[in-house]
């Protein structure tokens, strides 16, 4: 869209390989009525400080608002929809918390502080743990029940990315309990981000090649960094002879010409997901890493292209499971509400704080897909611990069905069995999703293992996702991917604009003020 945009690069002359049989990467949103939906995640926006994103998305245009930009769109849902979280947190017995304080002893906050006033060059490879291992109750407080869960945070997560979440996200922490700075989309991200973007480029010429993975990346010989041919691994459906379909590959390559750019994802953190259903769990995955093979071979290859071991190599620590649930009617959305006391599309995020599994869940607007029709409803959760064995279910959640997950997640609420009967009868279908790599992005790190997006020495090529280094803004958001791109083309094309600074809130006083008034709370 930059490239468009910004370059006038004739988008006829732009291809974009997808590995998947649809576009939109961590960004989807799939399903029917008949069978059920599913969204592996949802992303939350933030009006304050997705600066690239906003901007961005100011220049394409609604699908369903002639005369109306995305962002437009989505801005005037959420503030027609405000978020005000009643039920936040809620505890073993199924007793709503109140959660006004962030229950901190007076060394939490002098731990917080100077962890926010060191220097995060160094944190070489320490997890949040390491940092608080003198002051363990911080990991008792209401304040890390809520932010673990809001941003999906471990214990052994990456004191980097965690410091930077408290400096990006300051903002928010006056109001960690409401999430009242989560800024919905009209629908799930798909639906409302993913299909008006392909839809701007597709009019513009923009060629798509979906099934078709980028296997290896060749460069130039001597010093530099100049790319030079893709090789493509390209999956082809056929009809077989009985029923059913056969899979066979083509393998091509591509030889960039003089003037070419070439702009890889080094790593996706849904890589190797896998899909379950009502009366299956999702099976482990049986492949490598797509996006994170790539990675390897074109970082052995020119030194300063980073390094994903640390990332992709412990899916014990990196995993955790999704589900969504479809329903039949409002009597499933109607007892969350009658729990919650916010109707859908108003609280948020539901965490049950002493769940083994440590189960959260969503209830967006209704209705949250394009092709979802009034009768039917959905809602989302996930769980962080998936080698934990339930508190109902006594099974490891990541061997669960969807009807097992969804009996946890109402036993939980602490509805009677007879209600339960009566919810699960209303049931299309429950989804579960088993997500290898999705807190990747959050693991333990050298400085130097996240590549430059543009790195040095490079004449025609950039890596962009959630695993290149963007000094000051923090992972696992969408800005993190739109201010990626807008620097990769900017650098690579010569590009004479500026690009939106991170909004320094943890410099401007009146946001520190109520920072340290709700630590005191």
């Amino acid at each position: 869209a930059y490239l468009i945009r910004d370059c006038r690069f004739p988008g006829k002359q732009i291809t974009i390989y997808e590995g998947m049989h649809i576009l939109g990467g961590s960004n989807d949103g799939i399903g029917t009525p008949e069978k059920g939906f599913v969204c592996r995640g949802g992303r939350m926006l933030n009006e304050e400080t997705y600066e690239n994103f906003w901007e961005l998305f100011g220049s394409i245009p609604s699908l369903t608002r002639p005369g109306k930009s995305v962002a437009e769109e989505i801005l005037d849902f959420d503030h027609a929809h405000p978020t005000c979280a009643k039920a936040r947190l809620v505890d073993k017995d199924g007793k709503i918390l109140d959660v006004k304080s962030m229950g901190f002893h007076h060394s939490d906050r002098m731990a917080l502080l100077k962890l926010l006033r060191t220097d995060e060059k160094k944190l070489d490879n320490l997890t949040i743990q390491d940092w608080f291992r003198e002051t363990p109750h911080i990991f008792e407080t209401n304040f890390w029940h809520m932010w673990q869960t809001t941003f999906a945070f471990q214990k052994w997560s990456s004191l980097f990315e965690f410091r930077r979440y408290m400096n990006r996200m300051i903002f928010e922490f006056s109001r960690i309990e409401t999430l009242e700075g989560v800024t919905r989309t009209p629908l799930n991200q798909y639906d409302s981000v993913i299909r008006p973007l392909e839809d701007y480029l597709r009019k513009a010429g923009v060629s798509f090649v979906e099934n078709c993975e980028v296997t290896d990346i060749d460069f130039e010989d001597g010093p530099g960094i100049t790319a030079k041919a893709l090789y493509l691994k390209r999956r082809i459906q056929e009809e077989a002879d009985g029923a059913g379909t056969k899979e066979s590959f083509v393998f091509e390559t591509v030889r960039l010409k003089a003037g070419d750019i070439c702009i890889m994802t080094n790593a996706c953190m849904t890589d190797s997901a896998t899909l379950g259903d009502m009366d299956r769990p999702a099976p482990a995955p049986d492949k490598k890493t797509v996006s994170g093979s790539l990675w390897a071979k074109v970082a052995a290859k020119k030194p300063g292209l980073g390094n994903p071991e640390p990332f992709f190599s412990k899916p014990h620590e990196t995993n955790w499971m999704s589900f969504t649930v479809t329903c039949g009617g409002n009597e499933v959305l109607k007892a969350i509400e009658e729990f919650t006391g916010n109707v859908p599309g108003s609280g948020a995020l539901m965490t049950f704080k002493d769940s083994s599994w440590l189960m959260s869940s969503v209830v967006a607007a209704q209705p949250h897909f394009a092709n979802q029709p009034e009768d039917v409803t959905i809602f989302w959760g996930y769980g962080l611990y998936t080698d934990a064995v339930g508190d109902y279910v006594k099974k490891p959640m990541k061997e669960c069905t969807g009807r097992e997950l969804l009996t946890e997640y109402f036993h939980q609420l602490h509805f009677t069995e007879e209600k339960i009967d009566e919810l699960m009868a209303t049931v299309i279908n429950v989804i579960p999703c088993y997500m290898p790599y999705v807190d990747a992005q959050f693991e333990p790190r050298r400085y130097s293992d996240r590549p430059q997006v543009i790195p040095g020495g490079s004449t025609n090529f950039a890596m962009v996702s959630q695993f290149v280094e963007i000094p000051e803004d923090m992972v696992f958001t969408e800005e993190y991917s739109v201010r990626a791109a807008r620097i990769a083309v900017y650098g690579l094309m010569n590009v004479k604009k500026s690009i939106c600074p991170v909004t320094p809130y943890h410099k401007q006083p009146a946001v520190l003020l109520k920072a340290v008034r709700k630590a005191y709370m």
